[in-house]
C-alpha cells in the first residue's frame, strides 16, 4: 500500500510514518497544504491521510480539490477539532473517515483498512500491456502467462511503469516515487533497478516493452 500523509506536526508525522513503514507500506509525507495537494494529484496513492489544520492551505481546501479531481480517492481526515460540525463538514466534503487527535496508530490503521475495504477501487485490479499482466489484488505479475519472480522494489517499479505506460519517466521521477529519494545524477540506482527488471520482463521475450530514452529516462510501451 502507498500512503500519503499530509501533516505539519513533526511528532505526529514521524509516529504515523513509522507505524505504516513497520507494516510494510510506502509512506510519503507532505508538511503543508500545497505540497500535499500536489502529491495527492500526481502520486497515485492508495489512501491520503490529511490533517485539517495545515499551513498555506487548510485540509478542508485540500480535500475539496482532491475530490474534485479524483472523486474516488480515499481520504481520512485527522484533526484536533472534535466538534460534531467539524466531523460533519469533513464527511460532507467527501472524506471517508474523520479521526480526532490524539489517536492510537492501531485505530488509524484499522480505519484505513476499513476505508479501502468498503470504498470502490480507484483503478482496475488488473494492469495490462501487450502480454504483460499485473494482478494487483493477488500481488503478482506475468509475461505471456509465465509468472515473474519480482523483488518488492521490482514489483513497485513495474507497477509504476504500467500505471504510466506510454509516458516518458525521468530517472528523477522514478527515484522519488519508488525509492523516496532525491536523485543524484551520479547515482545509478535507477539504471541498475531497470536493468534487473528488464532481465525478468523483456529478456525472455522477442518483443521488448521497457525502452530507454538516452539522457531522459524510460518508457514502457509496446512497439511494432
Amino acid at each position: 500500500m502507498k500512503v500519503l500523509l499530509v501533516e505539519d506536526e513533526p511528532k505526529t508525522a514521524v509516529f504515523v510514518k513509522r507505524g505504516f513503514t513497520e507494516e510494510g507500506h510506502v509512506v510519503d509525507v507532505a508538511l503543508d497544504g500545497p505540497d500535499g495537494l500536489h502529491l495527492a494529484l500526481t502520486g497515485c496513492y492508495d489512501i491520503v491521510i490529511l490533517d485539517v489544520m495545515l499551513p498555506k492551505l487548510d485540509g478542508w481546501s485540500v480535500l475539496a480539490q482532491i475530490k474534485l479531481r479524483l472523486p474516488l480517492q480515499p481520504v481520512i481526515l485527522l484533526s484536533a477539532l472534535d466538534a460534531v460540525q467539524h466531523r460533519v463538514k469533513g464527511l460532507d466534503l467527501g472524506a471517508d473517515d474523520y479521526l480526532v487527535k490524539p489517536f492510537a496508530f492501531s485505530e488509524l490503521h484499522a480505519r484505513v483498512r476499513n476505508a479501502l475495504r468498503r470504498g470502490p477501487p480507484r483503478e482496475a485490479d488488473l494492469l495490462r500491456l501487450a502480454d504483460l499482466d499485473m494482478d494487483l489484488a493477488r500481488h503478482r505479475a506475468s509475461r505471456a502467462g509465465q509468472l515473474l519472480d519480482l523483488a518488492p522494489q521490482e514489483y513497485r517499479l513495474l507497477e509504476y511503469l504500467l500505471r504510466h505506460a506510454g509516458e516518458v519517466l525521468t530517472r528523477t521521477r522514478l527515484a522519488e516515487q519508488i525509492w523516496d529519494i532525491n536523485f543524484d545524477g551520479d547515482s545509478n540506482v535507477v539504471d541498475v533497478a531497470v536493468r534487473r527488471l528488464r532481465r525478468k520482463v523483456d529478456d525472455p521475450s522477442e518483443h521488448k516493452l521497457i525502452h530507454t530514452l538516452r539522457g531522459v529516462g524510460y518508457v514502457l510501451e509496446a512497439r511494432p
